[in-house]
């Protein structure tokens, strides 16, 4: 037989003891636990979110909620057209986003709430910025005698309505 297979074969009951049981099975079936966390799971869920550095009472919990009105504003205007969009403000919008979603992580207390929202921003505004490029894109690209066609179309309708009216 060779010399490492009499090795694991001796190493096996160690691995399987140490590393392979849990503390309920070593300890003859009972499970232990400390008085401190028992209490901490008395706790109802709205007396912790009180008591957290990030709860209920505190800017780190009510800036997030408040700030989801900017991203809810911004997924509104996705119906609007490009060319009625401002590309500083939803400029604005995607760099307020993207430079505060790494700053909620690097302050103490992590505030994952206000990251969240912050990428969201971002990714609202980097559609929208990327939506009027297009416009601004396609505009630039449309000839002077192709712009002066859509001109003379769009005086024939108003004057057809004019007319009706």
């Amino acid at each position: 037989m060779a010399p490492m297979n009499n090795f694991f074969r001796a190493a096996r009951p160690v691995f399987r003891n140490t590393f392979f049981t849990s503390n309920a099975a070593r300890n003859g079936g009972k499970r232990f636990q400390s008085t401190a966390s028992s209490e901490q799971a008395q706790e109802s869920f709205f007396k912790r979110m009180w008591n957290s550095p990030v709860g209920f009472k505190t800017v780190h919990f009510w800036a997030p909620v408040m700030k989801w009105g900017l991203v809810l504003a911004g997924i509104s205007d996705f119906a609007r057209p490009a060319e009625k969009l401002s590309l500083t403000q939803n400029g604005a919008l995607t760099a307020t986003g993207l430079i505060w979603t790494r700053w909620c992580l690097i302050i103490k207390p992590k505030n994952y709430l206000l990251a969240a929202v912050n990428f969201f921003l971002g990714i609202v505004g980097i559609v929208q910025v990327s939506r009027i490029l297009l416009w601004q894109q396609s505009q630039k690209k449309k000839t002077l005698p192709a712009a002066a066609e859509e001109v003379k179309e769009n005086v024939k309708e108003e004057v057809k309505k004019v007319v009706k009216a």
